[in-house]
């Protein structure tokens, strides 16, 4: 909303602020300003000029020699390239010395051989933006009026020594949308009254009702309907005043019919639209839903095609505007307008929003109405307009308004007691400071029984409950005036378990060189099972921005993979990705989606690459694997994992894991299938996810110190002979469980599956450390615990190499 403090100081007395302090208060009061724009900044010598006549230039076809009567400087040569330039014109002009919008300076200068003393100027040359220029004057120099006075500050004339403020408005405060509105604000702010218009005219003994009908067949849409009459109408362009106002508030001017209308919005924050009576044709109003595909040409030159479900403004046969939202060609003010039909109307916000999105256009208009405009501003509004269209417009305003009013206007009621407010702050306002600020906002408020009885103006539609009173108490008494004070607990806020340990897993794997992504929860029908450690039914939204984002996801890796290929296809070769997310599981009792912590990654590339040392190793199945069993080791639960072999689709079938915890799976590692790193351009890949909310649920081991060992340790390696599908992790379990006391750590240092070796067998090498901590072993007893390992093993169909 933009307010032009000009226009706002004829409703209410800003008390000579400063444009700055002014701004500042109704910032701190809750509706923040934007920006303080000032209309003349940059701009200096800017007259009236007559221009006394106009040649062409001798030396170029499209530049004209003008002279120019700019005052007290007398007649100036002026050469301008204007195609619309003409003598008897008063124009703008900028002498030499003036300075313009941009930092531009007018001196004395020649063009093409003539000299140029000035520059007469365009609006969009004086800053302001080409879509509020009036479209006579798009392209060119502006003409101004004949009451123009010539060498005067053409700023001034033009209303351009103003400040307007752009506030950016929440949507809840739709009564800001308008002059009076805002005026409403400012004056509680500063403890003032509002100045409404006056509004008189004298009507025609003619009644509008003799020559207008009206029906209204929706009335659940279109509960209020007014309409007045205005004959002997001139249409011709606004005078300055009400150009200048337009303007400032953003809206290009067309002619004084149409200006008024624009400029009551912009006052009342009434909608209204003027009819040509004559077009209309039938001398009645019908409003109505449209009939399924019906169309018609709105404002804008646009055919717009309508459903059954959009209002419409009829002639009682087609339709001559869309319901709040925007009229149509057919009936449409032009200069041989003599009588118009005047509309003023309430219109079912909900029902202009869907009409709005389903035509494809949004208005002024439709802004407000969707939001609800003041019920008892409707006819307010009108009866303003009628006056500006008698005294701008020469108009005679027939006698009354046709009406149709079901519409209720009773304010809403709010009861709430001080020590409600008071304890909501968390502050002690007074009851009288409490009336004080509701009377300087003009709502009605009764104080009895220990309670507020308030009725809110209709025009504050956002005033519903008790803590909107608070709100409006709060702000107006000051956000700043508010205490600090400390939590009554003396416990400090620390981390529960479960979110410490959570960034435990989120610090440690980006220690160990993960990049962290966050990711859509939305994904596609065909992604969003893809990779899940547990499928269940999928949530997918009502109303989906598209495909690709309609269902709720269950696994992260299908994103992360996206991820890791859209940074690949920008040369970026070596990823490693980690998200830590919800995945949505099936529906709970309240029919709402399970969610639950998942941990997933990818990983893509180099892990190291040191060209310095000439050391380089890519990514493969053990590194992740690795940082899977560091996690674990972080947890405190690394003695209670293990791994399996799986399979799972879209992965590799020989380098896939379940990963275990307690012998239960809580996630899967794996390779990417070739297929599927071929389909997103990707080379190697490998991914895990686990259940976070599973593992972070699970007891952790006690953690309990043992003292360094004071003796030396002895080892033992053994070469085995296994069928090529059999798992080492099997024959480490037969180790351990074969091996005494004194057997403590078991490892695989070597695969061998040459030509050396018998079809469908491989070589595995295990290393087996024996210490006792209490004493140096003999060999004997480290033979004899070996031994016992070995006829384990050879029992299993293990035999040594």
């Amino acid at each position: 909303m933009l307010v032009s403090l000009n226009w706002l100081k004829q409703y209410v007395n800003t008390q000579d602020l400063s444009n700055e302090e002014l701004a500042e208060r109704i910032t701190r009061s809750g509706i923040e300003v934007d920006a303080i724009i000032d209309r003349a900044s940059g701009i200096q010598n800017v007259v009236v000029g007559y221009v006394e006549s106009k040649e062409k230039h001798p030396e170029a076809d499209r530049l004209n020699v003008c002279q120019v009567n700019v005052g007290e400087d007398g007649i100036q040569q002026i050469v301008c390239g204007a195609p619309n330039v003409d003598a008897g014109q008063k124009v703008i002009v900028a002498r030499p010395g003036a300075k313009l919008p941009g930092g531009i300076k007018i001196k004395k200068s020649k063009l093409r051989g003539q000299e140029s003393n000035g520059m007469i100027c365009s609006l969009q040359e004086l800053g302001i933006e080409g879509r509020v220029v009036p479209k006579a004057y798009a392209e060119g120099i502006y003409v101004l009026p004949e009451d123009a006075e010539v060498g005067s500050d053409a700023l001034a004339y033009l209303g351009l020594r103003d400040t307007v403020l752009e506030l950016g408005l929440t949507p809840n405060r739709s009564d800001a949308l308008s002059m009076l509105g805002v005026a409403y604000e400012v004056a509680a702010i500063l403890s003032e009254d509002v100045t409404l218009p006056e509004v008189a005219y004298t009507a025609s003994t003619e009644k509008a009702a003799d020559v207008l009908k009206l029906r209204v067949d929706a009335i659940d849409a279109n509960p209020m309907y007014a309409a007045k009459v205005i004959k002997n109408i001139k249409v011709q362009a606004s005078p300055m005043w009400l150009q200048e106002r337009l303007m400032a508030a953003g809206v290009r001017p067309h002619n004084n019919v149409v200006d008024i209308t624009n400029y009551v919005l912009m006052e009342y924050g009434q909608p209204l639209h003027a009819f040509d009576y004559d077009k209309l044709a039938t001398g009645e109003i019908v409003v109505r839903y449209a009939q399924d595909g019906e169309t018609m040409t709105t404002l804008d030159d646009q055919e717009r095609t309508l459903k059954a479900n959009n209002l419409v403004i009829t002639n009682g046969q087609t339709p001559q505007a869309i319901a709040g939202v925007m009229g149509g060609a057919e009936s449409e003010v032009s200069e041989t307008t003599t009588t118009v039909v005047l509309e003023s109307a309430y219109f079912n916000p909900l029902s202009v929003r869907q009409t709005s999105k389903e035509v494809g256009l949004r208005s002024d208009s439709s802004a407000r109405f969707e939001k609800g405009v003041d019920p008892n501003r409707v006819l307010a509004a009108a009866e303003r307009a009628a006056q500006l269209l008698a005294e701008l417009a020469g108009g005679e305003v027939l006698d009354g308004t046709v009406l149709v009013d079901e519409l209720d206007k009773t304010p809403a009621r709010v009861v709430v007691s001080p020590d409600f407010i008071n304890g909501r702050l968390g502050m002690k306002i007074s009851l009288e400071e409490m009336l004080d600020i509701l009377n300087r906002l003009q709502f009605d408020v009764e104080a009895a029984n220990g309670v507020l009885i308030i009725d809110a103006p209709t025009r504050r539609q956002d005033i519903k409950i008790e803590e909107d009173i608070v709100e409006e108490i709060a702000r107006l008494y000051g956000y700043d005036e508010i205490p600090t004070t400390l939590p009554a607990s003396n416990t400090p806020g620390r981390l529960s378990p479960y979110q410490a340990a959570r960034r435990t897993v989120r610090n440690h794997l980006e220690g160990v060189g993960l990049y962290q992504a966050v990711t859509y929860s939305l994904t596609s029908a065909a992604l969003s099972q893809k990779f899940a450690l547990q499928a269940e039914d999928t949530t997918r939204l009502l109303m989906p921005m598209s495909e690709e984002r309609s269902t709720l996801r269950q696994s992260l890796i299908p994103h992360l993979l996206e991820a890791a290929a859209y940074n690949v296809a920008r040369s970026q070769e070596n990823v490693a990705l980690y998200e830590i997310g919800s995945v949505f599981l099936g529906q709970t009792a309240e029919e709402l989606p399970r969610e639950v912590e998942h941990v997933a990654a990818v990983m893509t590339g180099k892990w190291v690459d040191h060209a310095w040392q000439g050391e380089k190793k890519p990514v493969d199945f053990f590194v992740l694997k690795g940082i899977i069993e560091s996690v674990f080791e972080k947890l405190g639960l690394a003695s209670r994992v293990s791994f399996v072999k799986a399979q799972m689709d879209g992965l590799h079938p020989g380098r896939t894991a379940a990963i275990l915890l307690d012998g239960e799976q809580v996630g899967i590692i794996g390779g990417l299938h070739p297929q599927e790193q071929k389909a997103l351009d990707l080379k190697e890949t490998y991914v895990m996810e686990m259940n976070l909310a599973a593992i972070l649920a699970a007891q952790t081991d006690v953690l309990t110190y043992k003292a360094v060992p004071r003796f030396p340790a002895m080892t033992r390696d053994v070469a085995l002979v296994l069928n090529r599908d059999t798992a080492a992790g099997e024959i480490v379990a037969i180790i351990e469980k074969a091996g005494t006391k004194l057997l403590k750590d078991v490892t695989v240092f070597d695969v061998y599956e040459g030509d050396k070796m018998e079809v469908g067998k491989k070589s595995v090498a295990f290393s087996l450390t024996f210490f006792d901590p209490e004493r140096t072993l003999t060999v004997e007893e480290v033979e004899a615990a070996y031994n016992k390992v070995v006829a384990a093993l050879a029992e299993a169909g293990a035999e040594v190499r």
